[in-house]
């Protein structure tokens, strides 16, 4: 009996362990690890600064985004190390990170700045090291003219303004009071601006301007409101435009407000309360991602997106988290393509051949002569409503 016993413990022993072995190797075959040296990316953000509620949210998606890039294997079997800066939304920080990605940590590429000019400060060293710089700020000096080096994932000022003008052609409005930051954004911003709103058959009649770091932009306001202007068109990407709403709503201006894609966030519905009530702007879809069409591809990489984003920090992705994404998977892709060594020179090569990669921002397409590789069809307007963001129709 107790041999018969023996026996049959063998057996189940045996069986355990054939079962364990097949398991171990199945899990092997699903295993994707990655090997050798890092492929190192810089990113200079502003984490804090005027852009901190744009910094972040872009350092959040790199981070979350690199571990899922590098669980699927990596690029070509390397692991992606993303080493991010804080700018500060300085520009001399900038300098400085752009030289320490460069010449310490030897990085292939520089995905940044946060600002337009952050990301134009560097601009000397990405030509002096001859690396890619695909920035996340939506100036138009950055793309145009065109820097054979540098790439863009937002939409340019150069979309998003005649796109803006035209709604409010559209809307009846003729006459607009402008509002811009003196930052590169918002200056950039009203240059274009002024070219193409006569095109519009919109008339700027009273044009203020404030800085960053500004708590109180009511007297620019009160000659808005002494103008015969029809609207307020705002232009900064910072903090302050919460502000502007807030003083507007203070001084009882019953003026529309239009805004420029960099509000586009929810800091500026948290800063603003009831004042945002209202306040409509262009920008991508991702706000309400049914804008990309349901069952689309689209809609498909943008959704899954945003259930990742909101399962990790818990709460849904901006615009400005959108472009983050984009910049990272352009460069990962395009080094996904290369067959040997990823030199600088062959990745900047790839990243322009892109053609129909579709991200966050939209459908990006680049050629030697278009390094934002978008266009007016990945827009759509909002109307900020009961503390949410709805498309108007």
């Amino acid at each position: 009996m107790r041999g018969r016993t023996l026996r049959l413990s063998m057996a189940v022993l045996s069986a355990a362990l054939a079962a364990a072995l097949a398991i171990w190797i199945a899990g092997c075959g699903e295993e994707t690890t990655t090997g050798g040296e890092p492929l190192k990316i810089g990113a200079i953000v502003s984490l804090t600064g005027t852009y901190a509620g744009l910094g972040q949210p872009e350092k959040n998606t790199l981070e979350m985004e690199v571990k899922r890039i590098n669980e699927a294997g990596g690029v070509n079997g390397r692991p992606v190390e993303v080493i991010i800066e804080d700018d500060a939304t300085d520009e001399a920080k900038a300098v400085a990170a752009a030289s320490k990605l460069i010449e310490q940590d030897g990085v292939v590429a520089i995905i940044g700045a946060t600002g337009t000019g952050q990301t134009m400060a560097i601009r000397g060293d990405i030509q002096r090291a001859g690396i890619p710089q695909v920035s996340m700020a939506g100036g138009t000096v950055i793309t145009n003219p065109v820097d054979p080096l540098v790439f863009a994932t937002p939409w340019s000022n150069t979309i998003v303004v005649p796109f803006t003008l035209e709604f409010l052609k559209r809307e009846g409005i003729s006459r607009v009071g402008l509002i811009y930051d003196s930052g590169g954004f918002g200056k950039d911003g009203a240059a274009v601006i002024a070219a193409e709103a006569p095109k519009a058959g919109i008339k700027v009649v009273s044009e203020q301007t404030f800085n960053p770091g500004d708590s109180d932009m009511s007297a620019q306001l009160t000659r808005i409101r002494n103008s015969d202007a029809e609207a307020i068109l705002m232009w900064t990407a910072g903090k302050e435009a919460a502000i502007i709403a807030r003083n507007a709503r203070d001084l009882g201006i019953d003026l529309p407000i239009y805004g420029s894609h960099g509000i586009a966030r929810r800091e500026f519905i948290d800063g603003a309360g009831e004042a945002a009530e209202g306040v409509r702007f262009a920008a991508g879809k991702i706000l309400v991602p049914e804008a990309y069409g349901e069952g689309s591809e689209a809609y498909e990489v943008a959704t899954g997106f945003i259930k990742r984003y909101t399962d990790a920090y818990g709460e849904p992705p901006s615009t400005f988290a959108g472009h983050a994404y984009d910049a990272l998977h352009l460069i990962v892709e395009a080094a996904r393509r290369i067959d040997g060594e990823i030199t600088p020179g062959a990745l900047r090569d790839e990243i322009e051949r892109t053609s129909g990669w579709v991200g966050i921002g939209g459908t990006f397409t680049f050629s030697p002569q278009d390094h934002n590789g978008l266009s007016a069809a990945d827009l759509t307007m909002y109307e900020i409503s009961g503390g949410e963001w709805t498309v108007v129709e």
